[in-house]
Parts: C-alpha cells; sequence; structure tokens
C-alpha cells in the first residue's frame, strides 16, 4: 500500500498535456475537490487522492482559489498547487487621480467587488482608523493608485488593505525626501488637487508652489477640480464642465466658497503629486490657467493672469484645440 501510494503520487494520468483551471470555491469539502480532480481526468482514482492526502495531512491544508494545473501533473504536484494558495492573479489597474466612486465602479464593472459593499467599507469608521492609525471619515486620498493582483476571492477588506498598504509605503519614502513638516491628512488634500490639476509630472510642483503661495497670502485655493467633487458628493454625478452657479454654490468642497483646503481628498494622488506637495517649486506664482493642450500658463499678478485667460481660454481658436505654440506663434507674427 505504501508502495502505491508513493508511486501514485509522483505518476500523473499519462494523458496528454492539457492546460485546465481548476476552481476551488469557499465551503468545498477535500472529498467533493478529490471527485471533481478525477471527473476532470486530473488523476486516476479519488480514493488513492484522498488517503494520500490524509496521510501527508494536504486535506486540511487546501485553499480556495483558481489553479492553474495540467492533466499531466503528477497528483503529488496538484496537492502542493492546491494547498499553495497561489491562486490566479489578475491586474487591477488605478490610475493616478480617480476618486473612491470611479475605483469602486471599476472594482464592480471587472467583477472584483460590488461597488456598494466596497463604499461601504471605504467609509466604515472602524476600518479606516485600524488601516490609517488616525480618524478620517473615509479612505478618499489613500487608496494609492497602482496595478494590484487580485485573485476571484480576493475580499473587498484586502483590496482596501493592499491600496493601503501601497499608500503607507509611498508616503513614508516621499516624506523622508523632505524637510516641510505637512500634516499627512493636509498634505494628502493637497497633493489630491494637484493630481487633479495637470497630468503634466513636470508642472506638479509648479502647481502645488501656486497653492502653497496662496495658502500663506491667505488666498482661496479656486480649483475646478473641487467644485466638480463636492457637487458629485452631493448629486452623485461627476460633471465635466462647471457653470458660474457651480462656481457660487456653497459645499464644503468648493475651494471658491472656503477658505484654505477642503474638507478632505478630492482623488487619490500618485507618488509625483504626493512629493510635489512636500517639495514645491521655488515660485512667486499665484495662478495659473490651461492652455487647452495639457499645460498651463503660470502669472505672478492678476493682470498677467486675465491675459493668459483672454488668450486661451476667451480665443476661440484655443477653446477649439489650437496649440498654445500656434496661437503664440501667429501673435508674434501680427
Amino acid at each position: 500500500m505504501a508502495w502505491q501510494g508513493f508511486a501514485f503520487l509522483k505518476i500523473g494520468p499519462q494523458s496528454a498535456s492539457e492546460a485546465v483551471v481548476f476552481e476551488i470555491p469557499r465551503g468545498t469539502s477535500f472529498r467533493a475537490v478529490s471527485k471533481r480532480l478525477e471527473d476532470g481526468g486530473l488523476i486516476n482514482n479519488q480514493w488513492m487522492f484522498l488517503v494520500v492526502a490524509k496521510v501527508t495531512g494536504y486535506t486540511t491544508k487546501m485553499r480556495t482559489g483558481e489553479y492553474q494545473l495540467d492533466k499531466n501533473m503528477p497528483p503529488m504536484e496538484i496537492l502542493e498547487a492546491i494547498s499553495s494558495g497561489k491562486s490566479i492573479n489578475y491586474p487591477f489597474t488605478i490610475q493616478e487621480g480617480l476618486n473612491m466612486y470611479e475605483i469602486a465602479e471599476l472594482l464592480e464593472r471587472q467583477g472584483f467587488a460590488k461597488r456598494k459593499d466596497f463604499l461601504k467599507m471605504a467609509q466604515d469608521e472602524k476600518l479606516v482608523s485600524s488601516l490609517l492609525g488616525e480618524k478620517q471619515p473615509s479612505l478618499e486620498g489613500y487608496l494609492f493608485p497602482e496595478t494590484y493582483n487580485i485573485t476571484k476571492y480576493t475580499t473587498t477588506r484586502e483590496i482596501l488593505e493592499m491600496m493601503v498598504k501601497n499608500f503607507l509605503a509611498v508616503w513614508k519614502d516621499v516624506e523622508a525626501q523632505s524637510k516641510m513638516k505637512l500634516p499627512r491628512h493636509r498634505a494628502v488634500i493637497l497633493a489630491s488637487i494637484i493630481e487633479k490639476e495637470t497630468g503634466a509630472e513636470e508642472e506638479r510642483p509648479l502647481i502645488s508652489s501656486v497653492f502653497h503661495n496662496r495658502i500663506r497670502r491667505n488666498m482661496r485655493l479656486q480649483s475646478d477640480p473641487t467644485i466638480i467633487y463636492g457637487i458629485a458628493e452631493q448629486t452623485g454625478e461627476m460633471k465635466k464642465n462647471i457653470t458660474r452657479d457651480d462656481i457660487k454654490a456653497y459645499t464644503p468642497y468648493n475651494t471658491y466658497r472656503v477658505n484654505g483646503l477642503p474638507k478632505g481628498p478630492i482623488a487619490n494622488p500618485g507618488r509625483e503629486s504626493l512629493l510635489a506637495t512636500l517639495k514645491p517649486a521655488l515660485s512667486k506664482y499665484l495662478y495659473f490657467v490651461s492652455r487647452n493642450d495639457g499645460t498651463h500658463v503660470f502669472s505672478e499678478t492678476l493682470k498677467d493672469h486675465n491675459r493668459a485667460v483672454r488668450d486661451f481660454q476667451l480665443n476661440r481658436q484655443a477653446r477649439e484645440g489650437k496649440s498654445w505654440r500656434d496661437l503664440h506663434q501667429k501673435r508674434n507674427t501680427n
């Protein structure tokens, strides 16, 4: 019997190689798994497989998940595979600047979590406190943008834990690179605004300098993305464009209406925006306006800023997509 068991473990079913995804749902018994393995042509004898697994202790080591097996794989390798916990991974990417509502929708769309469950956990007071080590209303701002490897059976809590763990590691590294002492939550709020204001990495320290300069002068930040987030918090709608009425409407996030920083983060910033927050460029800039090509014009005075607004926001050609270089060249030739 011992010799038979040894031989059984080392020799596969003798079939041709064929990759198979084998799933073990939660609550499945080892006996049921053995039967399915035999039915699927992965082992020859479910009873021998079960006996050997009991003798070797593998019946208590089996893990829920999806496993990449092969029809010519020896039973011992199958036992090791389904006990390893190395379930098939699927990549899930969070881009810089997404907020927690957008992340929740992505997770649900890709089948990794329910939107409602994710948002409920991301705003659970006890969970937030345990993950951040401090009391905050939600995990907004702390869901670090990255590509994560998620299995079919990764729980919503585990997904949140991965994101926050990544944030904490990055924050520790970023904080070590700066002499500026800024409370973490304030830094995350400001970094989230910087992230939403520009996609140009080289501009982030300049954007940061504008906001730091305005804060020092007790000027309101007047950041359009804060208006959009405030409206989304109230209505659930992410607007692409804002109106004058939106600018005038009060929300605790609208930095045209509130002094200093908004109530909380408006997105989840990446490493470069966090770093720019703690290491702003040295400048006297107080204003910036979009050139409509992903970059901005920076100004020290309101007069210069108004001129840039006329050139790039009130200029019909600029609004229709002409690049700032084309417009600048045309202005110089007139």
